[in-house]
Parts: C-alpha cells; structure tokens; sequence
C-alpha cells in the first residue's frame, strides 16, 4: 500500500515508519498510509523562511498575482484527477464541484485583486500621509509589508482542495511560504493536489511544503514572524492557543472552529411564497452537499412557531428523494462521511440531540446505492424538531453530518435571541421579502455572524447561498467560530503582512511608499504628457496659469451645462449664502480650466483620462481670480499584459496673490509604456 510521501525541502521525502491507514469513505477499504515520523520539521521551517520567502518577496504584489492566476489555469486543466482522488473521500461529483472549483476559484480571485488594486513591489499603502509638523517636512504613514516568516496550515477534512486553498492564496500574494498540514481523513486528496502544484513548476523554491501525517514538534519551531492558519476543533483550537509559540513567542493564530449556523424564515415566507420555496430547498441543500460536512451549513432552522409542520412535511418530501450511496455513482445524491470515526461522532451527537428532540427524517440506513451501509461512513439525512426550542443542546451540540434541527421562534426578536444562543457562529442567513423584519434581525444578527445572508424572490437567481463562502468576503465568526478571518479579499491578504508606521521627510516616504507626497520635490521640466511611463518618474511635473476667470465664463459654463445653481446665476441669492457672499464659479469650471491649462494637445504616450479621485473644492473662486495649476506624477501602477500603464497625477489648483488651494483631486490616465506604441505582444509585458 502506498505511503504518502511529505514534500519536504523541495523534494519528497518518505518516513521508514509504517504509518497509519486511510479508508475509502465507501468501501472501508485501505487506500494509503499516512507516515511522518522523523519528519525535518526544523528544516522545513528553516527552507520556508531562508529560501521560500526571500524567493516570493522578489517576485512582488503584481508578480505573485499573476502567478496565482497561472496556477489557478493549470489547476483547471487537471481537475477530473481531483474529482477522481475525492470520491475516495466520499465526495459525490456535486460535492468534488463545491470543493475543487469553488478552491481554483479563489486563485482566480485573487489574482484578479493584484492586478485591479496591488502595488508592484512589496510595499502596501495604508491609509493617507498624515502631517506632522506645520511645515511639511515630518510626516509619517502606515504600510504593511511582507512578514520574513512561514505560514503553517492546519486543516480540516472537509474540504481537503477548497480548505488549502483558501489559505494559500493570500499568503502566497503576500509573500509568505506555506507548509500544509492536511487532516487524516482526506489527506490522500489535499497529497495529489499539492503533487499537482508542484508539478506545474510554477511556484519557486521553499514557496510550498506538505506534511502528509502528524505535523510532529511542527509547530515548536515558530516565531513572531510566523502564522498558524486553523481550521477544525474547538478541543484542538485551544491546545493550539496553549502552544508555547503562541502563548509566549508571539505566533499568530489565526482560528476557525465550530458553527451552529443558522436560518431564520420570516414570518411572511409562508406556504406558496417564493420565500418558503427557497427556505425550504435551501435547508436541504445544506444537509445534504458534502453530506452536511460543512462548517457552514445550516444546523439550526429557525421558522414561526405556526410554520414548523409545514416546513418540516416540505422539507420531508424533497428528502425522500434524496439517494445515498457510492459517490461515484451518477445516480447518487448524497456520499458517506469522511470515515467511520466521522460517522459515530455523528451518529453520538444525534444521540444527544435526541434528549430535546424529535427525529422526524432519518434513522439507520438498510440501505445504499452501490455500496455496504456498514462499510461505508453513511449517515442518512437527518431532520429533527425541537420539542422546545429555548432548550440547551440545539444551541451547543452540532452534528458535523447531514443533520439539522427545526426550532420554532414566537416572533423576529425570538428569533434573533435563538440565533444568539449559538454562541457566534460563521453565517447565517435571513429568508424574508419584509423589509422591516429582515432589517431588525440583520441588527441583532450581526454582532454573533461572520456573514448574513439575506434571501428573497429578487436575490435567489444570482445568491450563491447559504454555505458558500466566496473570496471577497470575510470567511469567520466570533466566539465559538474561533474569532478568525478567512478570505476577505484586502483583508486576508494584510492578515499575512506586517503593518508599521514610517515618519520622515515627504522625499522618504514617497521613496518608500513608491508614491509622490506633497511636499516632496518636484521636477520641472520637459512636459510629462510627452513621457512614456518608461521614461515617467515619479515627482515630474508641469506648473501653468495663471488663468483669470471672468463672470463671462461663469455664465458661460452656467448655460453650457445647464447647471444654474444661484450661487453662480443669481447675485441677490448668492450674496445672502453665508458660505459665499456673492458670484463664485461652478467647482466643475474651475476643473475644466486647470484641465486647460496642463493638458498638452498633440498627440502622445497620454492615451485617456479615466477618472477623477478625491475631488475637494476648497476656496470659492470669484470672477476676477487668477488660477494656476500644478500637476504631479504621483503614482505608476502597471496594467499586466497591455501596452500602458495607470498613472495617477496629483492635481493642485491655486489663487494667485494669496496661494490658497482652491481644488485638489487625482488625475487618472492611461499612458503608454513605451511611445510610439509597440505593437508586439512580448514588449507589452509588465515592468519586474
């Protein structure tokens, strides 16, 4: 039988030991073997910082995007070997779906977030510059940067490609290497998952290790410079919290445990509404996909005390179609569990739930499609009803299988209070077309949820439903879901970076921070629009004016536009607003004219203004008042695989005689990267 070897040092590397079985999840037969005693733990962690890291670093933000998107096709291009190696998981091919694609997604999505929102190096801008001094030559910012650490992944069997994944990808576009530590159960199909990745040939050296078995003293060799990412037990969430490395050496946990989700239907979705359809196939889904092995599926099922029968007679019907057997059959709906060890902790939690609950579907399996139910980790869909539902163990014990229990609540504030008992939870979802009621439970819901999913008629066509969690959102809860974030988006991504304060001259935090600040030089000169972004510095910049406004123009621009505004028409009105006192120039006009003064006409590298960022008027402008303008090449942000970058230039119309700023805003083009354009493919190609 084979034993699944560690990638370890980028190499593989077996242990001499004979480890420990793993089950097919329908047949019970072994199918690996699991060994990782003598596992160079210390190396391991040495490699990832020594040689992983300063190797994802150099790559920077853009860069490491684009590998995530390379990865994420390659990936799509193997996905029937992943959908084969889950099945021995007991995934059905719905199930292999939700984990394997729904995991290359979120590659894809990040990728997508490097290239619309990250810098090119390694320096993360966190907010403005904030001014220090009245001068303006002290100011500080905050940046984040890439931490010289490791991150090490623990995670749970249910998601043996989505779950390492989801943690993957942030870390790598942060630039910090990680060692994958998969569960037991699943561990042969998270194996060929990173087998594939290595194989792409896409991620540098040390960028990604695995520890296929016992993660060992894993875990006593890191630092304040490392991560732990978990997912899985409450029991083993604190043992990990108790580790020395955390307690006392400053390792970041990142934690996500048990969820007693839940989903409240609204007093309105009654029988023959669209919303109690949707509630209704929705509590099936969710106790049936991954056959409930879901963190966030729906474990409490909370209607109006009146709607308990119907909902659990609609709920009965769907069920009873429900097919369970050998995942690999097309006819099959639902799989096993993961392992048999699975199937009696799931079938001791039912026990438990047993003592304030009536089983109204479920029950032992005789049996299954294509498969021996006791071989096999089959559990059957398992619906109860709470014979009251203030009752303690629905809101403490879950069952991590196909099983749910029906509460009924007496109005939304019951509800809310139910929800609550959970004691925080990952989602939780509101099925409702009352405005009023759906607005009072998302208040009450929010300080115990991660996520809140709000349903009707109008949003079910493009929701992605209860269960799923997606990459731009937050992925964790408060209080019994651990207090961790996964996914997110930005914030995933700076959950891996450090975040400092940097004080200093303009000069150096534009250095720094590869963005011009005010106060910083400037360089006059040859005009910038006449510059490719491969001759473009940052700090080049134009000064014109002045540029006197009549009231001719005021009226003008009043009857072009369109905009008669008193302020700008009418003198009696206009003297009498406290904030003016008499005829000032629309703030668009003034706009307009400083765009008419550092535009240069003719032809060049400028290929479009797209947008106008952080406009502020700040003086009112009067006829009679010269303008000048300044504008500054504040920002180069480069567009992978096009011909042009984005350039963002700082915009500083003044008054002359008295200097005050009257407008400032960012100035957003496209400007070529080389001119005249190249029109070969190869000399488009992102700046390193």
């Amino acid at each position: 039988m084979q034993t699944l070897g560690s990638f370890v040092e980028d190499s593989w590397w077996f242990s001499t030991d004979p480890g420990q079985p793993v089950l097919d999840a329908t047949t019970g037969e072994e199918v690996a073997r699991l060994a990782t005693r003598g596992l160079p733990t210390e190396a391991m962690v040495r490699f990832a910082r020594d040689v992983g890291g300063p190797a994802l670093r150099a790559l920077g933000f853009q860069d490491r995007g684009a590998l995530l998107g390379a990865l994420g096709a390659y990936l799509s291009e193997h996905v029937d070997t992943l959908h084969d190696a889950s099945a021995v998981a007991g995934a059905t091919a719905r199930d292999a779906w939700f984990d394997v694609e729904g995991g290359i997604g979120v590659l894809y999505s990040y990728a997508s977030l490097a290239k619309r929102s990250l810098p090119e190096g390694n320096v993360l801008r966190d907010g403005e510059v904030e001014r220090l001094d009245r001068g303006g030559r002290f100011a500080g910012r905050h940046i984040f940067v890439p931490r010289r650490g490791v991150e090490v992944q623990i995670n749970a069997f249910n998601f043996p490609v989505w779950g390492p994944l989801e943690k993957l990808a942030p870390a790598l576009l942060a630039g910090m290497p990680t060692i994958i530590k998969p569960a037991s159960q699943t561990a042969p199909v998270t194996h060929r998952l990173v087998q594939l990745i290595i194989d792409s040939g896409l991620l540098p050296p040390g960028a990604l290790q695995l520890v296929a078995g016992g993660a060992e003293d894993l875990l006593d060799h890191l630092g304040p410079q490392d991560t732990i990412a978990f997912t899985g037990s409450a029991a083993t969430a604190e043992l990990l919290r108790s580790h020395p490395s955390v307690r006392t050496r400053g390792t970041h946990l990142t934690v996500e445990t048990d969820s007693l989700n839940a989903s409240i239907l609204g007093p309105d979705a009654v029988p023959g509404t669209n919303e109690f359809d949707l509630y209704v196939s929705q509590l099936v889904d969710e106790l049936t996909i991954k056959a409930g092995q879901r963190c966030t599926a729906i474990r409490r099922a909370l209607v109006p005390a009146s709607l308990v029968g119907p909902v659990v007679e609609a709920a009965t019907e769907r069920l009873s179609a429900v097919t369970v057997g050998d995942p690999r059959r097309p006819d099959v709906v639902m799989g096993p569990l993961a392992s048999l060890a699975q199937r009696a902790e799931v079938r001791a939690r039912i026990d438990e739930l047993a003592r304030a609950a009536d089983v109204v579907v479920g029950g032992d399996l005789d049996d299954v499609l294509g498969a021996d139910p006791e071989r096999g980790a089959f559990v059957a869909p398992t619906l109860l009803v709470a014979r009251d539902a203030d009752r303690d163990e629905p809101h403490r014990i879950e069952a991590f299988g196909p099983v749910a229990t029906v509460l009924g609540y007496q109005d939304p504030q019951h509800a809310a209070k139910l929800a609550a008992r959970g004691a925080g939870s990952l989602v939780a979802s509101v099925v409702s077309a009352d405005a009023r009621v759906v607005d009072e439970l998302v208040m009450e819901l929010a300080p115990w949820h991660g996520r809140i999913l709000v349903l009707d008629a109008t949003s079910a066509p493009a929701s992605t439903g209860h269960g799923s969690p997606l990459p731009r959102l937050l992925h964790g809860g408060p209080g019994r879901a651990g207090g961790g974030e996964e996914l997110g988006g930005m914030r995933a991504v700076t959950r891996h970076l450090a975040r400092t304060a940097v004080q200093g001259t303009p000069s150096v935090l534009g250095r720094i921070a590869a963005q011009w600040v005010p106060g910083a030089p400037r360089h006059l000169g040859e005009h910038p629009f006449r510059k490719p972004t491969s001759a473009l510095q940052l700090g080049d910049a134009i000064s014109a004016g002045p540029r006197i406004v009549t009231a001719d123009d005021i009226a003008a621009f009043a009857a072009l536009s369109g905009d008669h505004f008193y302020a700008h028409t009418n003198p009696e009105a206009a003297a009498a607003n406290p904030l003016f006192g008499g005829i000032v120039a629309h703030g668009y006009l003034v706009v307009s004219l400083a765009a008419g003064l550092f535009v240069d006409p003719e032809p060049g590298p400028v290929l479009a203004n797209y947008g106008v960022d952080n406009l502020r008027f700040l003086t009112p402008v009067r006829p009679g008042d010269a303008l000048s303008v300044t504008l500054t090449a504040k920002e180069i942000t480069p567009r992978a695989g096009m011909p042009y970058d984005e350039v963002r230039w700082d915009a500083e119309v003044t008054r002359d005689g008295d200097g005050a700023i009257v407008a400032r805003y960012d100035v957003l083009t496209m400007v070529a990267r080389t001119w005249p354009l190249e029109a070969d493919p190869e000399e488009s190609a992102p700046r390193g």
